[in-house]
Parts: structure tokens; C-alpha cells; sequence
């Protein structure tokens, strides 16, 4: 995205990164078929982490309080969209404004040790 900003800059060709953390959708069943068909797990080593992933999916996502709607995604695209000079990015959900935040104050690999956890 900066090497993009950078080439475009004195356009009237604006980049802007939608960052929207968890959001409240349907990707999970509509990704429950498409993981049952493709992932063979009985037979992979990575079972462990696959049963996991598969719980999540059939319940519908993993839950969280901090998640928001569609709208907070689309009320940031909407800016970025008509604004004369947009953000270069929109983190829109808690979760992602905090993630910003450790990420300046935070070295890379404790950061995404624990933003995988």
C-alpha cells in the first residue's frame, strides 16, 4: 500500500487501507462448505489446528463483544470514497485501533505472536 501511495502521489488517485478488525458477518458458514470439501483432516498434520478452525466455523465465527457491523466498515468506505483528502487508513473496529497502537509500540515478532493468539 506505501509503495502504491508513493506512485500515485500528485494524482488525483487516492490509496486508503480499510482496516476493519473483527466484523459481524457471514463468512464463516458461507466458508463451512468450501473448508468440509477441500480440507482433508483426518490425514493432515495439522489436524489439531483444523478441528479447531472447524469449531469455529460451525459456530458461526468466534464470538466477540468488540465486533461491529457492516456499517463501521462501510461508514469508513464511504469517507475514504468522498473525502478531498482521505486517510491512509481506516482502522474501524476497537480491536483494530488497538492493534495500531501496540504495533508502533511493539516489536514486529512479539506483536504478531500475539496478534496470532
Amino acid at each position: 500500500m506505501l509503495c502504491l501511495r508513493a506512485e500515485l502521489a500528485g494524482t488525483d488517485i487516492h490509496v486508503s487501507l480499510i482496516e476493519p478488525g473483527p466484523v459481524a458477518s457471514k463468512i464463516a458458514s458461507n466458508a463451512l462448505p468450501w473448508f468440509e470439501k477441500n480440507i482433508d483432516m483426518e490425514h493432515s498434520v495439522h489436524r489439531a489446528a483444523y478441528e479447531d478452525q472447524l469449531n469455529r466455523l460451525t459456530r458461526g465465527g468466534a464470538e466477540s463483544r468488540l465486533k461491529g457491523g457492516p456499517d463501521v466498515v462501510y461508514t469508513a468506505l464511504k469517507h475514504a470514497l468522498n473525502a478531498s483528502r482521505p486517510r491512509p487508513h481506516y482502522p474501524v473496529t476497537i480491536p483494530a485501533r488497538v492493534g495500531a497502537i501496540l504495533k508502533r509500540f511493539m516489536p514486529a515478532s512479539m506483536f504478531y505472536g500475539f496478534v496470532g493468539k
